[in-house]
């Protein structure tokens, strides 16, 4: 059986067995690729771009691996998720993104070639991006109760040591 093209994608963006110098030169291409597609998306958030796998590839100058591996990127962005695992050249896909999730995803990603395009200016002010971008870092922020000693009162308010009442 052939392998899909999302495997076909990842065969090669994540090829374990390639020269690291070939990988950061093709991540490298890749990024700027993608810095250009979301350039033009974000000129206009509204618009839903939609058509073919191969269509897409076509409309922003790029091979369709390149192309799949955006929409892998952009996948879970979007307003709808497109059927990357099985999709081929011509399945319909649509780039319809979710202008907050795709910021916030951006911020996860530590892709701040993407997240500090001068397009967001137009979508977001300064305060908004600065409050996405914070809300973002927290929620990937774990904190840890203060952990109850045995000897001290019982969080529950029954005034009993903590040992002698929930502790148990």
């Amino acid at each position: 059986m052939s392998k899909t093209l999302l495997e076909q994608w990842r065969g090669i963006a994540y090829d374990e067995t390639a020269d690291k110098g070939q990988l950061q030169n093709f991540w490298g291409s890749y990024f700027q690729i993608e810095k250009e597609i979301y350039e033009k998306l974000l000129e206009h958030p509204e618009e839903e771009v939609e058509g073919s796998v191969k269509e897409l590839a076509e409309k922003y100058g790029q091979e369709v691996l390149t192309m799949v591996g955006f929409l892998d990127g952009i996948n879970e962005s979007l307003k709808t998720e497109n059927p990357i695992e099985t999709m081929d050249e011509d399945t319909k896909v649509s780039l319809a993104f979710d202008t907050e999730k795709l910021y916030k995803n951006m911020v996860a990603a530590k892709a701040d070639w993407l997240y500090e395009l001068p397009q967001w200016e137009r979508i977001y002010t300064e305060e908004e991006r600065k409050k996405l971008y914070k809300e973002q870092k927290e929620s990937g922020t774990i904190r840890k109760e203060k952990k109850v000693g045995r000897n001290e009162p019982c969080p529950c308010g029954s005034g009993k040591k903590y040992k002698k009442c929930c502790g148990k």
